[in-house]
């Protein structure tokens, strides 16, 4: 049957408006900052067989790995009508604790062998336990970051289960947040089953089902066609993360891709490979990645090569292979600690892969981008409520310039896709004065095409507080390109009441007394040509 093209876009643009309908109702609904006015969550839609068939415009690194979480959940329980399953489990389909992913199967016109589909939210909860507020300290093992949770109901039938969810509640330090976030998970999964239903009503559902098996068709021929446009060999980089925080050695990520001849006869299964073999392997610190996130970096990378309307399915990654070889930086085993993995290392995984890229298609690859997060979390005890609070937000930075243009300064950039927290929200929750908010001229590096400029943010804490940070990049600045300059490290200091200065590392927990400041200068991005 000859595919209609129309139909085809129209579906394209039904099933992605129904995963930012999932996010736009999971965002008004949150009680968590780091939800409502950062944004850091995903929503995403699945057919039948687990495969993605539409994403929200969301977190790269959240959407990437999401469906190795519905694929954990519907291989533990057959899920019925009104059921929902709750997993955080790095090493069972998730990223880090803190990413908390529910999975809701969605039945249409009553109970059916299996569901038609699965919608799923995934979102990041500022706290879910674990040594250090925020859980996002430098741990040695993943019991210390946090509340572990495996494929569990989280609601059956409808209804929630209580005595899971008590288990939850009585192990994070901010419990009414996280009821009040998981609920609005909960209503996103809600909202995507409703508007799938209401499309299988209108259309029907085997038209329905049918134009979602033509979209992945269709995203894997697309992926085919570029592919078969870049020159044939393998191309390799490898680049660094600045250490653990544990030792000061330096972390390689090595990654040779492969683009393979494809003859007239037919295709291979993989018309790409990429190799990671020659990683270090996984380390003592918090920054081990699991398989989970080196696959999410990969797609990324490649969706960012096609065009924008080419519909972001499972299909996009039919024709490439991932070879992460376990027990390295790139595929940790547990009980590896794994917070840092999937914020840090995750954008050095896709640093690598562009550097690689860029010789193979250098006129489509940019230079550098800060290449860290810049995760900072902040808790304590707020004595205006007399409750404890953990503030987690991620800094922006420079972009790296691009063959025809300037780097865009003070943005979030590849694996985020979050905003920065607005001074009068964080001031509003937390005890915490923002001092300083601004661009950090002249850090993006020099060229022809300049990268952009990092951000100065300085926070005073108003009481007693920890302070951790997991960033990266401080060592070694982002590359450039084509003679292009790196972009300045970033640095960190501790302000103290008695006017002292201490620079930090870009991995540390330090004891803040209430008047006392923390300020993140974010790395720029690197430059494109020679100046």
């Amino acid at each position: 049957m000859r595919r209609d093209p129309i139909e085809l876009e129209i579906f394209k643009n039904i099933y992605h408006s129904i995963a930012e309908e999932m996010g736009a109702a999971l965002r008004r609904t949150a009680f968590s900052p780091n939800i409502k006015e950062r944004r850091d969550y995903s929503c995403a839609v699945f057919d039948a067989d687990a495969e993605v068939i539409a994403m929200g415009d969301h977190m790269p690194v959240h959407l990437g790995s999401m469906p190795m979480s519905v694929r954990a959940a519907i291989a533990r329980f057959q899920l019925q009508p009104g059921d929902v399953v709750m997993l955080n489990d790095p090493f069972c389909g998730g990223t880090h604790l803190p990413d908390i992913t529910l999975v809701a199967p969605v039945y249409v016109g009553g109970r059916r062998p299996r569901p038609d589909f699965y919608v799923a939210s995934r979102a990041h909860h500022a706290d879910v336990g674990g040594a250090y507020a925020g859980s996002m300290g430098l741990c040695r093992e993943i019991y210390q970051e946090g509340f572990r949770i495996p494929p569990v109901r989280i609601m059956r039938g409808g209804k929630m289960e209580p005595d899971v969810l008590a288990l939850l509640l009585n192990n994070v330090r901010t419990p009414e947040e996280r009821e009040g976030d998981l609920g609005a998970q909960v209503a996103a999964c809600h909202t995507g089953a409703e508007r799938l239903r209401e499309v299988c009503t209108r259309y029907g559902l085997a038209r329905a089902k049918r134009a979602a098996r033509e979209l992945l068709q269709y995203s894997e021929e697309m992926m085919r066609a570029f592919l078969q446009g870049v020159p044939r060999g393998t191309y390799r980089a490898e680049d660094f993360l600045d250490d653990d925080g544990i030792s000061d050695q330096p972390v390689k990520i090595v990654a040779a891709v492969t683009f393979h001849d494809v003859g007239r006869r037919g295709r291979p299964r993989s018309a790409v490979t990429v190799d990671f073999t020659g990683s270090d392997p996984q380390v003592e610190g918090s920054i081990n990645a699991v398989k989970a996130i080196t696959y999410s970096a990969c797609f990324y990378v490649f969706r960012c090569l096609l065009a924008e309307d080419v519909p972001a399915t499972a299909g996009l990654m039919r024709p490439i292979r991932v070879i992460a070889p376990e027990g390295t930086i790139v595929n940790a085993r547990p009980p590896a600690a794994v917070a840092g993995g999937n914020v840090e290392t995750s954008q050095r995984i896709v640093d690598v892969l562009l550097r690689a890229l860029a010789k193979a298609i250098p006129e489509r690859i940019p230079a550098a981008a800060a290449g860290t997060m810049n995760n900072l979390t902040i808790g304590g005890m707020d004595r205006r409520t007399g409750q404890p609070f953990a503030y987690y937000e991620t800094v922006a930075g420079g972009m790296g310039a691009r063959p025809t243009k300037a780097g865009v300064s003070g943005v979030h950039t590849h694996m985020t896709n979050s905003l920065n927290t607005p001074a009068e929200a964080l001031e509003y929750a937390y005890p915490l004065r923002v001092r300083k908010y601004a661009l950090r001229s002249g850090s993006g590096g020099r060229g022809k095409y300049r990268g952009g400029d990092g951000i100065v943010r300085e926070i005073e804490v108003l009481t007693d507080a920890d302070v951790t940070l997991l960033a990266d990049r401080r060592k070694r600045g982002p590359y450039g390109l084509s003679g292009g300059a790196s972009g300045a490290p970033g640095k960190t200091e501790i302000l103290r009441r008695n006017g002292t200065i201490e620079h930090v590392p870009g991995k540390f927990n330090v004891r803040l007394r209430k008047g006392e400041r923390v300020r993140i200068e974010s790395p720029g991005g690197g430059g494109f040509g020679k100046a």
